[in-house]
C-alpha cells in the first residue's frame, strides 16, 4: 500500500518526551502515530477521552470516601451536630 507523509509541528520539548516515551513502550513515534489514526477510523471517535483537566474530585479515592461518607451517613455515623454559627466560631479559634 503506498505511504503518504503526514508532518505535525508540536513544540520541541514536547517531540523529545514523545520520543522517549515510544522507545520506553517500544515503539517509534510514526507507529504510535499510526495507531492513534487507525483506533481513530476504527471506532470512529478519538479513542480516549478528552477533558478539561484532571479533577480529583472525581479520582478514584476520592469516590470511595464519598460513598463511604455517604454509607455512613445512612447509618447515623459521623453526624455534625453542631450549627453552622458553631463551626464558624470553631474555624475562628
Amino acid at each position: 500500500m503506498a505511504q503518504s507523509i503526514l508532518s505535525v509541528r508540536v513544540e520541541e520539548d514536547t517531540k523529545r518526551s514523545f520520543d522517549s516515551f515510544c522507545n520506553s513502550a517500544g515503539l517509534n513515534p510514526s507507529v504510535a502515530i499510526n495507531m492513534f489514526i487507525k483506533a481513530t477510523l476504527r471506532e470512529r471517535k478519538i479513542p480516549f477521552e478528552i477533558s478539561a483537566g484532571y479533577d480529583p474530585f472525581h479520582s478514584k479515592v476520592n469516590k470511595a470516601r464519598l460513598l463511604k461518607a455517604a454509607k455512613d451517613a445512612e447509618q447515623g455515623k459521623n453526624m455534625i451536630t453542631k450549627t453552622f454559627e458553631e463551626l464558624e466560631a470553631m474555624e475562628n479559634d
